[in-house]
C-alpha cells in the first residue's frame, strides 16, 4: 500500500466520497472474486468512485469517460506528465500564499481569464505542453474559487467567483503522484456516456455517476459542462444501461431521489423499474445556505 492513498485531486460538486461506504457494500459477489478485471466509468468527474475502487480491487484496466475536454485533460495531465505539474503549481500557489488579501484576488481573476482566454490554443485532442499549464491553472482555481465548483457558462468559460480561503491547499504534490501512479492502468477517454459502450462486455464493471436529476430548482447543479443534463438525457441513459446489462456486465448506478420532495415522483422508479433500486441517506452538499445542507436520501440502482 502506498503512504498516500489516491483520491480526488479537484474539489467536486456531487462527488461520492460520502457515498464510498455505501457503494462498497453493494459491489457484486463477482467483483470480489476477481471476476470483473474491467472497470468503467462513463461520468468520471472528480473521480471518488474511481481513485477508491481502482485503490482496493485490482483491475486490469479501467476505462474513465467525462463530457468535459478540462476534466480528460486534467486526468491526462495527472497520469502522463506529474512532476512538471506539480512544478507549475508550486509557484502558482507560492504566488497565491504570498500575497495579501488584495492581490490574491487580482491574482486568482487573472488566472481565471488566461484560463479562459487560452482555450482556443488548446489542441484537446492532442497532448502538449500547454495541457500541463491548463491542468495546473484549472487545479489552482478549483482550489482557491468559491465553494471549490467546477462551473462553465453556455460559452464553455469557467465562472466562478473568487473563493477568500485563508490557507487553501493548493498543492499537495504526494496526492498527485498517488493518483498517477493510480492512473497508470486507465485508459482516458473525452466523450458522452455512450461512448464506452464499445468496452463494455460480462468482463466489466460499470459505475454511473451522472449528473444529478435535481430536486428543484434551486437545486440544479449541471453547470459542470456547458450543455447540462435534462429528463431526456436520464431517460437516454436508462437506455443505454439497459444496453450494458443486455452485454452481461455488472453495473451501478446513482442518483438523486425525487421522493424526497414529491413522494408520488416516480420518475425513477419507473425508469429502472426492471433492476434493484435502493435509497441510501446523503448530505445536501451544494447550497450557498448551509442550514439547508441536510440529510437527504439518494437512490442506487444495480443490476445484480
Amino acid at each position: 500500500m502506498r503512504n498516500t492513498p489516491s483520491k480526488p485531486f479537484l474539489k467536486w460538486a456531487g462527488g461520492k466520497t460520502q457515498l464510498l461506504e455505501e457503494l462498497e457494500k453493494r459491489i457484486p459477489e463477482e467483483l470480489k472474486d476477481g471476476k470483473l478485471p474491467v472497470f468503467i466509468e462513463p461520468f468520471v468527474g472528480g473521480g471518488a468512485v474511481f481513485f477508491h475502487f481502482n485503490n482496493i480491487f485490482n483491475f486490469d484496466k479501467c476505462h474513465i469517460f467525462d463530457i468535459n475536454e478540462e476534466i480528460i485533460l486534467a486526468y491526462t495531465v495527472v497520469r502522463d506528465d506529474v512532476d512538471s505539474l506539480i512544478s507549475q503549481l508550486d509557484d502558482l500557489s507560492s504566488e497565491f500564499l504570498s500575497s495579501n488579501d488584495i492581490a490574491r484576488k487580482e491574482f486568482y481573476y487573472q488566472v481565471r481569464d488566461e484560463f479562459n482566454h487560452s482555450k482556443a490554443d488548446v489542441n484537446f485532442s492532442r497532448f502538449g505542453a500547454l495541457w500541463t499549464e491548463r491542468a495546473a491553472q484549472l487545479i489552482f482555481l478549483n482550489r482557491t474559487c468559491f465553494n471549490g465548483l467546477f462551473r462553465v457558462n453556455t460559452q464553455g468559460e469557467f465562472n466562478v467567483p473568487f473563493g477568500r480561503y485563508k490557507k487553501p491547499k493548493i498543492l499537495n504534490a504526494d496526492l498527485l503522484r498517488a493518483d498517477s501512479d493510480t492512473l497508470q492502468n486507465t485508459e482516458i477517454h473525452h466523450g458522452d456516456f455512450i461512448s464506452a459502450g464499445s468496452f463494455v462486455s460480462e468482463r466489466t464493471f460499470v459505475y454511473f455517476d451522472p449528473p444529478y436529476r435535481p430536486l428543484n430548482q434551486t437545486s440544479s447543479f449541471t453547470g459542470y459542462s456547458k450543455n447540462g443534463f435534462c429528463d431526456s438525457e436520464q431517460r437516454r441513459l436508462a437506455r443505454f444501461f439497459a444496453d450494458c446489462n443486455a452485454a452481461g456486465a455488472k453495473l451501478m448506478l446513482s442518483n438523486s431521489d425525487p421522493k424526497n420532495i414529491d413522494y408520488d415522483d416516480d420518475f425513477f422508479d419507473t425508469l429502472y423499474s426492471d433492476y434493484k433500486i435502493e435509497r441510501v441517506p446523503a448530505k445536501r452538499m451544494i447550497n450557498c445556505d448551509a442550514t439547508k445542507r441536510g440529510e437527504i436520501s439518494e437512490i442506487i440502482v444495480t443490476n445484480f
